[in-house]
């Protein structure tokens, strides 16, 4: 796998990084982000904050792989047990929490670590993205409706070509709801979805970032997902399925589409066998992996580390 090959191919000024920098910990899962950046905080007075969408979440903990109380080793962790699995919760949400978080750790001249996997959390704090507010005007959305109804989504997509082309080429004639939003989008603000990325990034990032990812040669990396799946069911994770459902009968959707826990709702309907549950949640997990690559790959400022165990990489970040 062509990985940007190797941090000794970056430049020298960027090898010793904790000189004030937010420290980025990132990679697909299971490529073991948790206990680098436990063992980084240890080494030069940090605190982690959370940038895994999942996470978030109370009583979602064996699913998610979240470290436990014993795991964090007293290393003070952030933005861990924040919402209400009932909960809706955006990027723009996460960045104000993250930028709040990290200026807080930076007054108390500790080094605020960023670890997870969620690409949409990173990019946001690494690009300083702007969000742009835009309401919904439930008219608007009905006659855009009619129109989809009446004439097929051709008619709409043709409007979206003539505005902005830039995003009709990326959408698919299916992706309905997309092309809808990027024409309500335009009706309301005046502005192309492509116009509104460029504003959006105008600002900057409000900090300087090191940023690391993590990651294993595939036949490795699988490796490392199945035998984490196999053990969150040895620790518990059906009960805590159960008893999520028991409390949150009403999940927000984000927190029912959450791989680990989705894959089992039919074994809990007595629809799938166990193993067949298992298997899902492996391949999904897997696929997941895949799409987080392909995220991190498009984010120049990721410095790649292939292949090394919790204390090769400490000491390359280190050095």
């Amino acid at each position: 796998m062509n990985m940007k090959n190797d941090y000794r191919n970056e430049n020298d000024n960027l090898i010793n990084h904790l000189d004030g920098s937010v420290i980025i910990i990132t990679g697909p899962t299971a490529s073991g982000k948790t206990s680098v950046s436990i063992e980084l905080c240890k080494k030069n007075d940090g605190e982690i904050v959370c940038a895994d969408s999942m996470q978030l979440y109370k009583n979602m903990n064996i699913g998610t792989a979240k470290p436990t109380i014993q795991e964090r080793e007293g290393v003070q962790h952030h933005l861990l047990d924040i919402l209400e699995p009932t909960q809706t919760f955006s990027v723009a949400d996460y960045q104000k929490m993250a930028t709040e978080t990290i200026k807080d750790i930076l007054s108390r001249g500790k080094t605020p670590v960023l670890c997870g996997g969620t690409g949409q959390y990173l990019s946001a704090m690494i690009e300083g993205t702007v969000f742009i507010p835009v309401k919904t005007d439930m008219k608007l959305r009905e006659e855009l409706e009619n129109i989809f109804k009446e004439s097929g989504i051709e008619a709409i997509y043709d409007e979206l070509q003539k505005v902005d082309p830039d995003s009709a080429s990326i959408l698919h004639l299916n992706d309905t709801k997309r092309i809808l939003r990027a024409i309500e989008v335009y009706r309301l603000t005046g502005m192309t979805k492509t116009q509104m990325n460029i504003k959006s990034k105008e600002k900057g990032p409000d900090f300087k970032f090191s940023s690391f990812c993590i990651n294993h040669d595939r036949e490795i990396l699988y490796d490392r997902i199945n035998g984490r799946v196999d053990k969150m069911i040895e620790d518990g994770l059906l009960a805590e399925i159960v008893e999520l459902l028991k409390e949150y009968p009403l999940l927000s959707n984000t927190a029912y589409q959450a791989i680990g826990y989705k894959e089992f709702f039919p074994y809990i309907k007595n629809e799938i066998s166990l193993d067949d549950a298992i298997n899902q949640v492996k391949q999904s997990t897997r696929n997941y992996a895949k799409r987080q690559l392909t995220w991190f790959r498009k984010m120049d400022s990721l410095i790649w580390i292939n292949n090394k165990n919790t204390k090769e990489i400490i000491d390359i970040i280190c050095s």
